[in-house]
């Protein structure tokens, strides 16, 4: 082995502890990296093939009952490939051993052979016989859910009739990787799954034979999609079409997009903090370890090796720091995207779904840890190269000390000698200081990040479930009725209070941009929905106009006082231009608000609800469960408090792991910044450290001299990182609200103080850690160090 390499190893081996201190933060950054953009990668590849595999459609469509003989129009639009049209319902089912009722969303197979749209994978048993009209197969988590096995029974109200239907196999489908019931906001496979049917019995069920109400396309390669779905609203629209809209707006696959945005803010927000720091420790370290080798730098050079050799030679150092913390984030990343990925199969149906990162994001992060611990390094090693032999052989210049500003006021405060040391070295090295400082100040932005997710998430729990939505259960009916229903539903078991809504599709347009959306037209004194602005404050529902949550308004454009075009995509379809009177704080969707009676003269028509409000006693519940399960008019009961709690328990799992791994993260950069600061200082400061203790100064108050340099920029670090902490955290609520979820800014007083102690406890302990070796520090050795 050469010589210069030999060195490498030796000095590896004396300053082992700060090169891992250097490693780990390096390592947070490629595991983030190798996390994110894996996980995401594999998201991508699964849907991918699970689209392609089981041709997902691209364009979706409803209608209240469209005769079959329109599909030969349909089919004729120029960019259309395939069409498939189909019957689609909800129904209410009844299990046994369950008091509460479930609900299904009901989807026609066709009478012979399986669908050329959006075809569903069979997982167990067989699809329904066309000559049984009672076999059904069912979505796989419903039926995992409920214990229901190909052979079992269970009874459902299919459009107002009682039903035995018999399981005969479990599917999945590309277009409901991501189920939602009606009113729900988490998937509840116990309470809401899919039931597929043949046609003939779905037609003779709902009374469409020769028609159908839901229609999926494909388009071919090169097809313009707003110009065919234009083409399909102007043919659906005499039957009740209720709007087309491509994969952008079906539901499951918004959640998806939703997901994988996130997880794509997360590779672009936080590696650049670690590789950043990680580039300021190893320059501190190496330019450390450089200062104390300048003369055998400069005897290398006087013995003739060359300036490329003496570079690499230091370089080959810092690689081998990159290495170690590539090597352990590559690890770090691969096992957490696992965990990961696990926790997605619990929300994501995927017949498969495997980590997979691929080799691009190791390339990706291995050049970019590389790549910062090399630039942090370049300084320090050029600065030492350019010196000549002599001069480099030669001690370096003593300072010049002069007492400055600061010597006064120490002077005028009384400082002790111990503290006006630290004045000094904070004064005279302020760019020491400031990479400390600021590395420190990162950490807090990262705790913050970590702990400001239970601050958005309790908001958004208490916007939704206490502020806004006060109802303890909703019901939806199976077609629209008059407001008499709200008095009729009092009569129900343990139901103390009913207010009804009408929910209907809506394009909402403002210039260029438009969006689909569901607008919800109900009585202006209802007090279980409520509105609030911006800020949380309540605000009645507008005389006129119509109401707009925040981010919707955002996302066209509006403000209170311009007008929006508003078109109604179901009968009796018609655009109106409406004044926007307001704009409301929603966490979750983007429906519009109107007051019914406005709502309905706009429509000429009489008012109805189609979904209903219910206040209830909680000790009738049990009967009011069993009597909605024998009310045909029901094909939805969505009970708010389990509502709450499994989106609680979906919340807590993941945030409460996610918080726990960049909190460690948030601490590992802490621990690299201050112990390798507090190392350097102690090296740097030996003599002056020894000499305090031959002139009586006591152990504690001479690592007084080592401790409080550190806490004192760490306190100064503390604010400066909660700036740094409120700037990422609008990054990361940008970055992670989608059209379905928005999430509010909001930070908490107690996430700046728990971010601070935080990082104070953690640098507190790492400066500890070299306290210690103070303590075995030869005097005599330390005395004889040369200035």
């Amino acid at each position: 082995m050469r010589a210069l390499d030999r060195k490498v190893l030796r000095d590896l081996r004396g300053i082992w502890a700060q090169c891992l201190a250097i490693a780990l933060v390096l390592a947070c950054g490629v595991m983030v990296m190798v996390l994110s953009t894996g996980t995401q990668r594999s998201l991508t590849e699964t849907r991918d093939t699970f689209y392609e595999r089981h041709r997902f459609a691209d364009v979706f469509a409803g209608a209240t009952r469209a005769p079959r003989g329109l599909l030969s129009e349909i089919a004729a639009i120029d960019g259309v490939a395939q069409v498939e049209a189909r019957i689609v319902f909800t129904a209410m089912v009844d299990l046994e051993g369950m008091v509460e009722p479930a609900s299904a969303r009901v989807i026609s197979l066709p009478a012979l052979g399986g669908p050329a749209l959006n075809l569903p994978l069979l997982r167990a048993g067989r699809l329904p016989d066309p000559l049984q009209p009672d076999e059904v197969a069912l979505s796989e988590p419903f039926a995992q859910a409920n214990g229901l096995r190909p052979g079992d029974r269970f009874r459902a109200v299919l459009n107002g009739r009682l039903r035995d239907l018999v399981v005969t196999g479990h599917l999945l489908s590309p277009e409901y990787i991501y189920t939602l019931g009606p009113a729900a906001m988490m998937p509840d496979d116990r309470h809401y799954g899919l039931i597929w049917m043949r046609e003939p019995a779905a037609a003779a069920a709902t009374d469409l034979d020769g028609a159908f109400n839901d229609l999926a396309l494909s388009l071919s390669r090169g097809a313009h999609q707003a110009a065919v779905i234009a083409a399909i609203d102007r043919l659906l629209a005499p039957y009740g079409g209720t709007g087309a809209y491509g994969r952008d707006r079906q539901m499951s696959h918004v959640f998806i997009e939703g997901e994988l945005s996130q997880l794509g803010a997360m590779a672009r927000v936080l590696p650049p903090i670690f590789l950043i720091v990680s580039a300021f420790l190893v320059n501190m370290v190496l330019g450390r370890l450089i200062a104390l080798e300048r003369r055998q730098i400069g005897l290398l050079k006087a013995i003739g090796y060359p300036i490329r050799s003496i570079v690499i030679h230091y370089l080959k150092m810092t690689i081998g720091i990159g290495f170690a913390g590539t090597l352990i984030g590559w690890g770090m990343g691969w096992w957490l995207g696992h965990q990961m990925t696990a926790l997605y199969t619990e929300y994501f149906r995927f017949p498969w779904l495997d980590y997979t990162p691929g080799a691009a994001p190791m390339v990706i992060s291995g050049a970019a840890a590389m790549g910062a611990v090399v630039l942090g390094a370049l300084r320090a090693v050029l600065a030492a190269v350019r010196l000549a032999p002599a001069v480099a052989m030669a001690p370096p210049a003593p300072p010049v000390y002069r007492r400055g500003w600061a010597d006064a006021l120490g002077h005028v405060l009384g400082l002790r000698q111990t503290t006006m040391m630290i004045v000094r070295s904070l004064t005279r090295w302020p760019g020491r200081a400031a990479v400390t400082l600021f590395g420190v100040a990162g950490s807090v932005a990262v705790l913050i990040v970590s702990f400001v997710t239970f601050d958005i998430i309790d908001l958004v729990m208490e916007d939704i479930f206490d502020r806004t939505n006060r109802q303890h259960a909703t019901v939806i009916l199976h077609q629209p009725v008059k407001e008499r229903a709200e008095l009729d539903a009092l009569s129900l078991p343990g139901v103390l209070h009913a207010e009804g809504v009408h929910v209907a599709p809506v394009r909402i347009r403002h210039g260029q941009a438009s969006k689909l959306v569901s607008l919800t037209a109900q009585d202006p004194g209802a007090d279980l929905t409520r509105l609030l602005d911006p800020d949380g404050t309540r605000i009645p529902l507008p005389d006129s106009g119509v109401a707009l949550p925040e981010s919707l308004a955002d996302h066209l454009g509006l403000v209170p006082g311009e007008t929006v075009q508003i078109e109604l995509l179901a009968p009796p379809r018609q655009p109106w231009d409406v004044t926007v009177t307001s704009v409301f704080r929603q966490s979750m969707g983007q429906d519009i608000l109107m007051r019914r009676d406005v709502f309905f003269a706009l429509m000429n028509e009489t008012p109805q609800v189609n979904m209903l409000h219910l206040a209830i006693d909680p000790a009738a519940l049990p009967a009011l469960q069993a009597q909605v399960k024998q009310t045909p008019a029901i094909t939805g009961f969505t009970l708010w408090e389990d509502v709450r709690s499994s989106m609680e328990e979906t919340m807590n799992e993941s945030l409460i792991t996610m918080t726990i791994i960049f909190s460690v993260l948030g601490m590992l950069i802490t621990i690299g910044v201050v112990y390798n600061a507090a190392r350097i200082q102690l090296a740097e400061r030996a003599h002056e450290l020894a000499s305090l203790r031959v002139l009586g100064f006591r152990r504690a108050e001479v690592g007084y001299v080592l401790i409080a340099e550190q806490m004192l920029l760490t306190l100064i670090a503390v604010p400066v990182g909660w700036l740094l902490g409120y700037w990422f955290a609008v990054l990361m609520t940008q970055g992670f609200s989608t059209d379905i979820i928005s999430l509010p800014m909001v930070i908490s007083q107690a996430t700046y103080a728990q971010a601070a102690l935080t990082a104070l406890a953690t640098a507190f302990v790492s400066v500890l850690m070299v306290r210690r070796r103070l303590d075995r520090i030869d005097i005599v050795t330390a005395l004889k160090q040369k200035e």
